[in-house]
């Protein structure tokens, strides 16, 4: 059996041949391929001592010829290896020409150039494009592409690739050829090729140059009809670049291939995403509020890859959060401005939490930046995306928008056209604020989730509040005894009535972000007349673990009245986790279990809620799952956490299912189904009303069945489902069917 090759981010050398230009000539059959590429290569003038051979990788291929500025090669004149061939350039720029034969129905590796159904499809991230010719198969051999497709004009009537269309023709036999261009320099991880017979949906956006950007979507047959949300998301998308970061789109044509048959999520290559039709079709009959939610997402992200990824893009795979987590940061506010940003954060958590920090405390755990892989696609993590997302996070709320939004122009500014690292970027943020990040880069090599204690000191003669923050960061495998960490710690100290005091001189000043930086640091601020509550880490503002030591009368305070809708969440899942633990003692123990009236009051308060956001309410009424409440639990007792949950829902729904009655039926849709925030809202709580209802409620499947076939859109069908599907009764079975 074959050792596996093990990578080190170490052993990182830069490339030493560039290849300028690519042109391919793909004939497209019905059981083959055959791929003409010529390469227009040189050595890298960075290097001061480069290698005198160049490798290729190359994976499943048959070579038909090579030839080197117009003289064939032999078999003697390369070295062929297991994993591609090994040829020798010379000194000076020269052209390299291969012809390969491929096989793309037989490819079942689904990377490279491969047949799903009728179509053919490419994903060439991380390593696919070896499948299709040799190449130095790596992010940072960055090249201008000219690409010919033929194919049978009647079996693939479309035919696409990277860039603008430059051309079209006859070429004989029933064959037709097409011919794209793209301008800009890319890995070949971003190389896109799709043939098949699709249908089209067009529209236009003018950006704010006053450029002509055609938009089109390439779907299955009959899917033309789903496809209005995800068009007016991708517009949304681009206004929102040329807004927030003066990013405007760089080609004629931007293309989207949506196709039941793509293998993966969705693809950002250079100005053709493959997407798979999950994320761009929908309409009310089909797609849930969360689908319509999703789309945009992710047609927001896959467009933002368009600067951070592409145009700047990363130096090796080591540096894969370079563009992922910088891209989902991104995607995440996108979406937090077009929608609810509180309820956009908590989501955004609960997926932290429920993904990553098992992952950060798990046999698996790794730095945002690895230190070496065996096999690159085990690496599409968590902690890549989402913690690298709260990384960025957190440089955000050090620089501060304004502080935030400088660092990106210069990082566009150096590195535009380049493959470059996560120290590329940290450094530009730096230089932008003029602030010193060096102990803030350990969040990219060291793994683990951090812990924070939180010790309060009130001392009501001096006027003063001290919070000291202890911090520790537990072992991994492979790192022991971390240094600590730089943490923005976004906090308010809260009175009585839950108002935020000043921090300072200025009235104004009720929030701050004071940064621990050691194992032990002390903050204390001064001209506090009375013992606050703190709101600690307002809005996530660290990706931790947080011991703030508060009392269960302090939770409910918190939930009732903070200010900060993510901490108001969080408080209530602190209580009713706290509340659980207490229900599953008392089952152990054999007595009965109890409810506590303070924590229904609490609820109780935010059911009539009048002035808060009704997707926080929502939010706060939507009990921890068994899952997330068995991850935040020592021991978990599957049964006990089933029964205690099973207990606590059904005890709140009893005693407050008047208000929850109330809240459904003052809900109700009316009027046509809109996707705006407020309607969503609206049916969330609506629904989350229902959950309860449907535990307690007199003849409730017959209740909530009727609802079930009153439900005008597939938000209200697939909740009353869901509750049905809960319930052992005829009527759930008919619903089913």
């Amino acid at each position: 059996m074959k050792k596996p090759l093990i990578k080190y981010l170490k052993d990182y050398r830069p490339p030493a041949f560039l290849v300028d230009r690519v042109n391919l000539d793909i004939d497209l059959f019905d059981d083959h391929a055959l791929v003409n590429a010529t390469l227009e290569i040189r050595r890298n003038e960075d290097i001061s001592d480069p290698s005198p051979s160049l490798f290729l990788d190359g994976r499943e291929l048959e070579l038909l010829s090579i030839d080197l500025d117009g003289t064939p090669l032999t078999s003697a004149d390369y070295e062929t290896k297991e994993e591609g061939i090994l040829v020798k350039p010379g000194k000076k720029p020269c052209v390299l020409k291969l012809t390969t034969r491929i096989y793309p129905r037989e490819n079942t590796s689904l990377e490279g150039l491969y047949m799903a159904g009728d179509t053919f499809l490419t994903q060439c991230e991380a390593e696919g494009f070896r499948r299709i010719t040799y190449f130095p198969d790596r992010p940072d051999v960055m090249s201008r592409y000219t690409v010919r497709i033929t194919a049978d004009k009647t079996r693939y009537p479309v035919l696409l690739s990277n860039g603008d269309l430059v051309s079209t023709e006859d070429a004989g036999n029933g064959r037709h050829r097409v011919c794209f261009e793209d301008p800009f320099p890319k890995p070949c991880y971003l190389f896109a090729l799709v043939a098949g017979d699709l249908a089209c949906v067009e529209d236009r956006y003018v950006t704010q140059e006053g450029k002509t950007v055609s938009l089109k979507f390439f779907v299955d047959h009959g899917d033309e009809d789903k496809c209005a949300h995800a068009m007016e998301s991708l517009k949304k998308s681009m206004r929102w670049d040329e807004e927030t970061f003066g990013l405007c789109y760089d080609l004629s044509t931007y293309m989207i291939v949506a196709t039941h048959a793509f293998n993966a999520g969705a693809m950002e290559n250079k100005g053709l995403n493959i997407f798979n039709s999950k994320y761009v079709l929908a309409r009310p009959e089909t797609a849930t509020d969360t689908d319509y939610q999703l789309i945009e997402g992710v047609i927001g992200h896959e467009y933002f890859h368009n600067w951070t990824g592409n145009r700047v893009t990363l130096n090796s795979w080591f540096q894969l959060s370079l563009k992922e987590g910088l891209t989902v940061f991104r995607d995440q506010e996108f979406s937090s401005d077009t929608g609810s940003r509180a309820i956009k954060r908590i989501t955004d958590v609960r997926t932290l939490r429920a993904g990553q920090f098992p992952e950060d405390a798990g046999p698996m755990a790794h730095p945002i930046r690895p230190e070496s892989y065996i096999e690159m696609n085990n690496f599409y993590t968590a902690t890549v995306y989402n913690k690298g997302a709260e990384v960025i996070r957190m440089i955000h709320t050090l620089l501060g928008k304004d502080g935030f939004r400088k660092g990106m122009d210069l990082y566009f500014q150096r590195f535009d056209g380049k493959a470059v690292t996560t120290e590329d970027f940290v450094k530009s943020m730096e230089d932008a604020g003029g602030v010193d990040l060096s102990q803030f880069r350990l969040w990219y090599s060291q793994a683990g989730t951090p812990r924070i204690r939180v010790e309060r000191q009130f001392d009501p003669k001096a006027r003063a509040y001290t919070l000291v923050f202890e911090q520790t960061i537990p072992d991994t495998p492979g790192q022991t005894d971390k240094r600590p960490m730089r943490i923005p710690v976004t906090l308010s100290l809260l009175d009585g009535n839950g108002k935020a005091l000043p921090l300072d001189s200025n009235p104004g000043h009720a929030e701050k972000t004071p940064v621990n930086r050691e194992a032990r640091e002390t903050f204390r601020f001064e001209n506090i007349a009375e013992e606050p509550v703190p709101s600690l880490f307002r809005g996530f503002s660290a990706p931790v673990n947080v011991d703030a030591g508060y009392s269960h009368e302090e939770l409910m305070f918190l939930m009732a009245h903070d200010t900060d809708a993510f901490n108001r969440w969080d408080a209530a899942q602190v209580l009713v986790l706290s509340a659980m633990n207490g229900l599953i003692e008392l089952r152990r123990m054999g007595k009965t279990p109890v409810m506590d009236q303070r924590l229904i009051d609490a609820f109780e308060k935010t059911l009539l809620d009048t002035e808060a956001d009704k997707a926080l309410i929502a939010q706060i009424l939507t009990i921890p799952t068994e899952t997330e409440l068995g991850d935040r639990m020592e021991s978990i007792d599957v049964e006990a956490i089933h029964e205690a949950r099973d207990f606590f829902m059904e005890s709140l729904a009893k005693a407050l299912y008047v208000h929850f009655r109330n809240v459904f039926e003052n809900n109700r849709e009316s009027g046509p189904y809109t996707i705006d925030p407020a309607s969503m809202a609206r049916r969330k709580l609506k629904n989350t009303a229902l959950s309860y209802l449907a535990l307690v409620e007199y003849n409730r499947a017959d209740f909530v069945f009727n609802e079930f076939t009153q439900a005008a859109n597939m938000t209200d069908k697939l909740a009353t489902l869901t509750f049905l599907a809960d319930m052992e009764h005829e009527l759930a079975d008919r619903a089913l069917d």
